[in-house]
């Protein structure tokens, strides 16, 4: 009898032990139902990493340290068992962060005792609480960008020379790309980190505007000599250091304004169908993808700065003469439409090719209730921001563009999107809209312009906050053990 129960206590002890190595042994997110698809709409794949040594090596390389079997002899092995070790518990660690935040965040979703509606508004402070129609969910939008400033970290890789890397435009159309390089460098501290090994992200700051202008010959439609820079770029990186290699790029990111960002992605198969792309140009025909790319906000500023005019809208209750307003040249599919249909044509729709001298662009939008943001021959437009800006309600001309911040931002609170063959019945449309419902359109727009807004420096909530938490989203996503 004694034996009995001592042999049922040894086998007792063995499957314990057995579990606990089990247990060891499988990834941390492997008990952990937590996942973040669907809280912002948008499904983001998990993607898993690819070490650079193979699964034969490194199942080797356990399995002689598990048995102590000849490893002294095999040096080999033992390099690469130490090397993914340490990986694995630098993985471990940061997949254990992201699990908690995306816990804090499910519980969030979960928590009804909070009431968002009864919260402090917004005094301009470090204090501001999302509320309002203008989030698809404020309670989680709050929480996830809590969870952001806590733990967020960015590598930016340091390889490459000015112009083509560490610097882009600050003026003009593309003003953006280099503003976010700026202050990704130079600025937001809390968020960049100089340990690759701490890192959740890493940025690849290269500047497709400056390849254009440098690297592209006119008039001749030839784009490989910027599909051969990023190329070379990712190249380097990923020979230099091993973060590319892991993922095939899935933790990394590119920014670029130009409308030819998706085209000098294409440099890197990877970096195309895999990394996360921060795009102007966020057209899905053209293969951008929601669920790990992110749509940039086109933001022009004339000079450098945004025009004065622009700082301080007329109040609420200023009269707007005009219903709505629009002038710019015959780019694309969808300007020409609207331009043969209302170009001089209606003296509520102020609709123009080009400006008549003497009229001031924007006075027009600060005295309009709407302002008309068709595309151009690519899916964005600055005057999306510009209407925001000016307090104008913006109506969104354009197919196939996936609209910046749209996992947070409900833009049907403060804009009006509208499919364009309804162009011929524009005025219809607009005429139609209640004044009610056109005075909680104007104090959407209102309301959602700190987040468009481009401070220096950056400021919580302001556009390059949402970036990187737009980023923040799609990372939260990539499961890397």
């Amino acid at each position: 009898m004694k034996l009995s129960y001592r042999f049922f206590f040894f086998v007792i002890y063995w499957l314990l032990a057995i579990s606990i190595i089990v247990f060891k042994l499988l990834p941390p997110h492997f008990f952990d139902p937590i996942t973040f698809h669907g809280l912002y709409r948008s499904k983001v794949q998990i993607r898993h990493v690819q070490f650079s040594v193979s699964s034969e090596e490194l199942l080797r390389a356990v399995v002689l340290d598990a048995h102590g079997d000849h490893l002294h002899r095999n040096k080999s092995s033992h390099s690469i068992l130490a090397n993914a070790k340490k990986i694995l518990s630098r993985e471990q660690r940061l997949e254990r962060a992201l699990a908690r935040a995306r816990a804090s965040i499910r519980r969030a979703l979960a928590d009804r005792r909070s009431n968002l509606s009864s919260v402090t508004a917004d005094n301009g402070g470090d204090d501001y609480i999302p509320s309002g129609d203008i989030y698809r969910n404020p309670r989680l939008f709050h929480q996830s960008y809590l969870e952001m400033e806590r733990r967020f970290k960015v590598y930016v890789y340091q390889e490459g020379e000015p112009p083509f890397v560490h610097y882009g435009p600050c003026k003009d159309i593309y003003s953006i790309e280099g503003r976010f390089l700026h202050e990704m460098e130079q600025g937001i501290g809390m968020f960049r980190t100089h340990d690759p090994n701490a890192a959740h992200v890493y940025f690849m700051p290269f500047s497709v505007t400056w390849m254009v202008k440098y690297l592209y010959t006119p008039p001749s439609k030839d784009l490989n000599p910027l599909r051969r820079f990023v190329s070379d770029y990712v190249r380097l990186v990923s020979t230099r250091h091993p973060y590319w290699n892991r993922t095939h790029g899935a933790d990394h990111f590119m920014l670029a304004c130009h409308d030819w960002g998706p085209h000098a992605s294409e440099g890197d198969p990877f970096l195309y169908n895999t990394s996360i792309r921060v795009l102007c140009n966020a057209n899905t025909t053209e293969g951008f993808s929601p669920r790990k790319d992110v749509s940039l906000p086109e933001i022009h500023l004339y000079g450098g700065e945004v025009s004065p005019k622009l700082l301080s809208p007329p109040p609420d209750n200023a009269t707007r003469p005009h219903l709505a307003f629009f002038a710019g040249g015959l780019h694309g599919p969808i300007r020409p439409i609207l331009l043969y249909h209302w170009k001089n044509h209606d003296k509520d729709l102020r609709v123009y090719e080009y400006l008549p001298k003497g009229l001031d662009y924007y006075s027009f939008m600060l005295s309009s209730k709407f302002c008309l943001c068709p595309s151009g021959y690519e899916v964005a437009s600055p005057r999306i921001v510009e209407a925001i800006y000016a307090e104008c309600v913006p109506v969104i001309l354009s197919q196939h563009y996936v609209l910046p911040f749209s996992d947070v931002l409900r833009w049907e609170s403060f804009s009006v999107q509208m499919d364009v063959s309804d162009i011929p019945r524009l005025k219809e449309i607009l005429g139609a809209i209640p004044e009610n419902k056109y005075r909680k359109l104007k104090e959407g727009v209102r309301a959602v312009r700190k987040h468009f807004t481009m401070n220096h420096p950056a400021k919580r909530y302001d556009v390059f906050h949402m970036v990187l938490h737009s980023i923040w989203l799609r990372r939260l996503n990539v499961g890397l053990a």
